[in-house]
């Protein structure tokens, strides 16, 4: 594609003499926009793929994929019979999730109270207990809300339910005690803070509800297909309330989208700014040349091969800061989480806090769709840069140029 004469115009081109301090000057800045736009952009899109990718695995290891609930009528066997018969792989889940107000040495907290008798989210999570010892008139509680309410495995906690029980003095808020038989970590700071288990019965009888009031959920081998199966189980019954994971996170995936594609313009620009160094570079070198280029232009030289040969210059800059900036870009996410902790303990910061963000650790998934697409686009924004100045060499008159040489 390009000649040796055409390199080694270009090579010169990259090693301005001493007098020409400002274009090095101007290669340098070019090089490290470009450099520090491409890696900044790959960073910031890893964490933006981790963070969506972690939440991802943390909903959908906590929620249903799907859930069913009663509404004009009660959800019997047949129907869940129906559901069981037509998709076999699927995992049903009987369970009453409520609200009520948590009490323990001294303080207070709204908490989220799942009624269940399944044991595989717990039994994944315990870091205190065990399964076995989950039964009636016992609790197991998130590592977050636990801290909190400075508890342990065997404290005893009080529960007041939304429900109210009757009294000679009027109705009241109906209150139990239960037992911590465990402790659990998600990895998921909200729901470590805010939730709590207690066995199905135990949650029927503490909201003074009945079987009629029992949900579905259902747990999918391929959870981000929920949108499809939950139209067909639909039309089983028309009675039933059907929701997805998806329904019920929508607003936050959607947030989360937005903020990602936000972020990815924004930090698109570094690139392109950087990119106009290199045309203004270019366009300065080129007008310095002028009595070079026309002599190559008297001895011979095409147009074509002068033009290509200063689009090599600004090409090459844009390709090498591409390149190092994609490898910087890699190399940071991969080891994020790392370098956050080292910052935090050195300097005393507290980077990435789990109240605010949800999880635990600050997450990164490098995505070669990503990262390939950000490469390309250097590439071609630098290709754009590079060619404009150089197409101002074929409309250079010679004999002008040479005039007063």
């Amino acid at each position: 594609m390009f000649n040796t004469v055409e390199r080694l115009i270009s090579s010169r081109n990259l090693r301005p003499k001493k007098k020409e301090g400002f274009l090095k000057v101007i290669s340098i800045f070019s090089f490290l926009g470009i450099m520090l736009g491409v890696a900044i952009l790959i960073i910031v899109m890893s964490v933006m793929n981790g963070f969506r990718t972690e939440l991802t695995s943390k909903i959908l290891g906590f929620n249903p994929h799907i859930k069913i609930e009663p509404y004009s009528s009660k959800i019997d066997s047949n129907y869940k019979n129906k559901i069981s018969n037509k998709y076999k792989d699927f995992k049903i889940v009987e369970t009453f999730t409520g609200e009520g107000v948590i009490m323990g040495n001294n303080s207070a907290k709204g908490v989220i109270i799942k009624s269940t008798n399944d044991s595989t989210f717990l039994k994944k999570n315990l870091i205190q207990g065990n399964f076995k010892d989950f039964e009636k008139g016992s609790v197991i509680i998130g590592k977050e809300l636990a801290i909190n309410l400075d508890v342990v495995k065997g404290d005893i906690l009080n529960l007041i339910s939304t429900a109210s029980i009757g009294t000679p003095i009027g109705s009241v808020p109906k209150r139990e005690t239960y037992l911590i038989s465990g402790v659990f970590d998600s990895g998921f700071y909200e729901f470590d803070q805010n939730v709590l288990f207690i066995k199905l019965n135990d949650g029927l009888s503490f909201f003074n509800k009945t079987e009629n009031d029992i949900a579905l959920e259902l747990y999918i081998s391929e959870p981000f297909k929920a949108d499809i199966f939950k139209k067909e189980i639909e039309k089983l019954n028309e009675n039933f309330y059907v929701y997805s994971w998806t329904d019920l996170n929508k607003s936050f995936f959607g947030a989360l989208k937005i903020e990602r594609n936000v972020m990815f313009v924004i930090l698109t620009l570094i690139i392109i700014v950087a990119a106009f160094n290199i045309i203004s570079g270019l366009t300065i070198l080129i007008k310095n040349k002028t009595k070079e280029i026309a002599i190559l232009k008297t001895l011979g030289l095409s147009n074509k091969s002068i033009t290509k040969s200063f689009f090599l210059t600004g090409f090459t800059i844009g390709l090498f800061a591409t390149i190092t900036g994609t490898i910087i870009g890699v190399v940071f996410s991969h080891n994020i989480e790392d370098i956050r902790f080292f910052v935090s303990n050195t300097f005393n910061l507290e980077i990435f806090p789990a109240d605010i963000y949800f999880l635990d650790k600050l997450p990164s998934e490098i995505n070669v769709k990503s990262t390939g697409a950000i490469f390309i686009f250097s590439i071609l924004i630098t290709a754009i840069a590079s060619y404009f100045p150089a197409k101002i060499v074929s409309r250079m008159d010679t004999i002008k140029a040479l005039k007063y040489e």
